[in-house]
Formats: structure tokens, sequence, C-alpha cells
């Protein structure tokens, strides 16, 4: 199960420097998760400071 980055992203970044995959890319509006690369740590939803990581 991945992780995904909801609406309430404040595209701050914090999430992509922790991501030790390196899953996390800036999208269009806010960063995405790519599921493929997910190991499902939950280092993002540790780091983010919106908790706007949720799992899938």
């Amino acid at each position: 199960m991945a992780h995904r980055i909801t609406e309430e992203c404040l595209a701050c970044g914090v999430c992509a420097d922790e991501c030790p995959n390196g899953a996390i890319s800036e999208g269009e509006d806010t960063f995405v998760i790519d599921p493929e690369l997910c190991t499902d740590c939950g280092t993002c939803m540790e780091a983010c400071p919106n908790e706007a990581i949720v799992e899938e």
C-alpha cells in the first residue's frame, strides 16, 4: 500500500527531502508519490508539517 499526498499539501518539499527512496517529486500543484518507488516506510508522513500525507 503506497502513500498519497492530499490537497492539503503546501508544496514545501520537506517530504521529498526526507524520502529515502526518492519516491516524491514536485507535481503540478502539489508534490506526488510514485507508488512504484514507495516502500511504505512512513518517513514522509512523519516529516509533513501539514499532515497532508495519508496511507492509501
